[in-house]
């Protein structure tokens, strides 16, 4: 992918898709020190109880044994996160970021709706407001930057089928779709064969067809189902850790983009959740990985925030996955941020703590997680919070980040 000089300049926003992945960037870069700042939506809505587990909690086993992985220092067990919670053992990279103090899951956090509707609840998700609008929030926050946003020269540059809801608005972006840039992941081609498994005259013909394009056994369909969440066709890297890469690659440059939105998919577990949510958290942590890589140096100036729609139930259904639900856990990642430690409130799990007898309790507002990043990372002036966030009073969560 080529991004010439001139679009960087006038700020860059970009969207790039790859399978259920895709990338947007956005803001012009001044200077090797200005700060970036990454936003990763999860669409499926995370289980916030799985990826970070309070195995401290005594009345987490009653409702999800099934689901439940070992305790830390066990094999297989969950990585330890000071002693109540536990980090998925597909999150090691995220882990060692904990340990390095940039690290800060943020749990029992929830939008400010109450929709489980996947549709709605990422509209809203999106435009961080009380009612659906046609701009996002991150569009307007790089809009409130002196600046950024407004140049009557400047334009903005998507690249992809589409921009997301988030950068959406009075900034101005373009949109651009590559050729090729769209591939079908692993997953889509794992279902085609399992689909054909049985046949007699397709099933080896796909099967065959596809190692020979590269794709492991896995994939081809001579695996279990979870494996179609390997780490790649043929050894390659996944859809996310490359978009993940070259957004790491542009915010690195001195005078790139400083904003960026990926997004990827599969984090709707209603069934067989222990094997398919290993998948998509793999493909997160090895994102991260990539981003920071890439990013090199200008990885101390960056924050990246990891959100999703709404967590799923506190009880496993009857296939052995989760159900829509309310609060789950956010992610901030980065050497900007002052982690090492696990925020929010903690609401317990008894009976009479359960949101509508079924979901965790939100305890505290996404927004204001997102909005403490922007002023005090960003550099939003305050002020500006009210209308980046309409229907708040500008509220911030402090102590998110690293202050200079």
């Amino acid at each position: 992918m080529m991004i010439r000089r001139r679009s960087a300049l006038l700020g860059l926003a970009a969207s790039w898709t790859l399978g259920r992945s895709s990338l947007a960037l956005a803001g012009s870069g001044g200077g090797p020190d200005d700060p970036r700042f990454v936003v990763i939506i999860l669409r499926g809505a995370l289980d916030g109880l799985a990826a970070v587990t309070p195995y401290g909690d005594p009345d987490i086993a009653g409702y999800r044994r099934g689901l439940l992985l070992p305790q830390p220092g066990q094999e297989g067990g969950l990585l330890d996160l000071g002693g109540f919670y536990g980090l998925h053992p597909a999150l090691a990279g995220m882990h060692a970021l904990y340990g390095a103090g940039q690290m800060l899951p943020i749990h029992a956090v929830a939008g400010h709706y109450r929709s489980r509707s996947h549709f709605e609840a990422q509209d809203y998700l999106e435009s961080g407001a009380d009612q659906r609008l046609d701009s996002g929030w991150l569009n307007r926050a790089v809009a409130a930057l002196p600046g950024r946003g407004h140049r009557p020269d400047g334009y903005g540059l998507a690249m992809g089928l589409s921009v997301p809801l988030l950068l959406r608005g009075s900034a101005r972006i373009g949109t651009f779709a590559p050729a090729a840039s769209q591939h079908p992941d692993a997953a889509l081609y794992h279902q085609i064969a399992a689909l054909n498994a049985g046949d007699p005259l397709t099933g080896p013909g796909f099967r065959d067809g596809l190692k020979a394009r590269g794709f492991s056994d896995a994939v081809a369909g001579e695996a279990g189902d979870g494996a179609a969440s390997a780490p790649g066709q043929g050894g390659r890297p996944d859809p996310f850790s490359v978009l993940a890469g070259a957004a790491g690659r542009m915010l690195a440059a001195p005078d790139g983009p400083r904003v960026a939105a990926l997004e990827i998919g599969g984090w709707d577990t209603h069934a067989g959740q222990v094997g398919r949510l290993k998948g998509p958290l793999g493909q997160l942590d090895r994102g991260v990985r990539a981003l920071r890589g890439a990013l090199g140096d200008g990885w101390t100036r960056t924050v990246v925030l990891a959100m999703t729609e709404f967590g799923r139930t506190v009880r496993m259904n009857g296939t052995g996955g989760t159900d829509h639900g309310t609060a789950t856990v956010a992610f901030l990642l980065g050497g900007g941020v002052a982690g090492g430690r696990v925020g929010g409130t903690w609401p317990g799990l008894r009976q009479e703590q359960l949101f509508e007898n079924r979901d965790l309790a939100p305890t505290t507002d996404l927004r204001a997680v997102a909005a403490g990043v922007l002023r005090d990372h960003l550099g939003v002036p305050h002020g500006a919070l009210a209308r980046i966030f309409p229907g708040t009073t500008g509220e911030t969560m402090r102590g998110l980040v690293r202050v200079a």
